[in-house]
């Protein structure tokens, strides 16, 4: 009689080595074999342990991986997300669930983008369309199925995925979609059309922003994380085969990771511009420090400052020691109860 050993792969671009050793040493503890993968040399395993929350399990689906093999995110911090639902602190108790495959598999969908033609990566979240230079406007047409739904000059426009729209969408005014709808959401940012309203399609619609003009050049963003320079059109369809991501966690859903974040949206709406910037870029990009934030906000450092230390008074963010540089200290959303 053969006996079947667990194998699992383990990926973590951008995080601490010593994260990746105690997620092997856990495993390696209850019997199961793990090892390190990368794009060039992968071996045959059951499923996929990406660190770095939900922005490892995003860039992680951004590489060339098999994207049939199930994936459980797992975050390094206290701020579990929508994708990375297990904290490293807490793995040892859930390996077991794991290991005996006690879990389920949920299917999120995937938005494939053309630009210019060009095929590009799939996404998780959105592909957001905007001039280069902010505060100028864009104009565009928007198509669906291949029928002009309008022609619109804004802010830019964000077409975006059930899991996506808690995120930038959300923050531009779109609605908050339920992970299991078959559906994806279009937003025009800040239009000269005040009737403007954000529309949801069914998920197999062909989406279309054609003629995009500005008076600079147009970028898409994907997830918020690289930018391409767009001459005239971006095709966005559903994208097979969808990211299959693992809960282990029963009693801890997207319904009530949605909730949390609603119940914070309600109390940040008294505080000052600067601080939810700060905590949207946090909740998207993961840990940083202070000079990172400066950076990807653009804000001056003084406002930065004062921002971080009205949300660690708050409670909203902490702050610790940089495992890579001690002399650094980093930033990250608390864990919201």
């Amino acid at each position: 009689m053969t006996v079947s050993f667990m194998k699992i792969g383990i990926y973590g671009s951008g995080t601490t080595e010593s994260a990746a050793k105690n997620i092997k040493k856990i495993l390696s503890d209850s019997g199961i074999e793990s090892f390190p993968i990368s794009k060039s040399k992968n071996k045959q395993v059951d499923c996929i342990i990406v660190l770095g929350g939900d922005k490892g399990v995003r860039n992680y689906f951004h590489r060339t991986f098999d994207s049939t093999l199930p994936v459980l995110g797992i975050s390094e911090g206290e701020s579990s997300g929508f994708l990375a639902q297990i904290e490293l602190r807490e793995f040892s108790t859930y390996v077991n669930v794991l290991k005996k495959q006690n879990y389920t598999i949920e299917e999120v969908p995937r938005l494939g983008v053309k630009i210019d033609g060009k095929n590009v990566y799939p996404v998780l979240n959105d592909v957001a369309v905007f001039s280069s230079k902010s505060a100028m406007l864009m104009e565009h047409t928007l198509r669906v199925n291949g029928d002009e739904v309008w022609h619109d000059n804004s802010d830019g426009i964000i077409v975006s995925t059930p899991i996506g729209s808690s995120a930038y969408s959300m923050s531009a005014g779109g609605p908050v979609l339920f992970q299991d709808s078959a559906v994806f959401e279009i937003i025009s940012v800040n239009s000269l059309d005040v009737t403007r309203r954000p529309i949801i399609v069914s998920n197999d619609s062909s989406i279309e922003i054609d003629d995009i003009s500005a008076r600079l050049h147009c970028e898409v963003v994907l997830d918020g994380l690289d930018r391409y320079k767009v001459t005239k059109t971006v095709e966005c369809t559903q994208f097979f085969p969808p990211a299959k991501i693992i809960r282990l966690k029963k009693d801890s859903t997207a319904i009530s990771a949605l909730a949390k974040k609603v119940h914070l949206a309600e109390e940040l709406l008294s505080m000052p511009p600067s601080s939810k910037l700060l905590l949207k870029t946090l909740e998207y990009e993961g840990s940083l420090t202070q000079k990172d934030l400066a950076n990807k906000t653009l804000l001056p450092d003084r406002t930065v400052r004062l921002a971080l230390s009205h949300l660690l008074k708050k409670g909203y963010v902490k702050k610790k020691v940089s495992i890579r540089d001690a002399r650094q200290k980093i930033y990250e959303i608390s864990k919201i109860e």
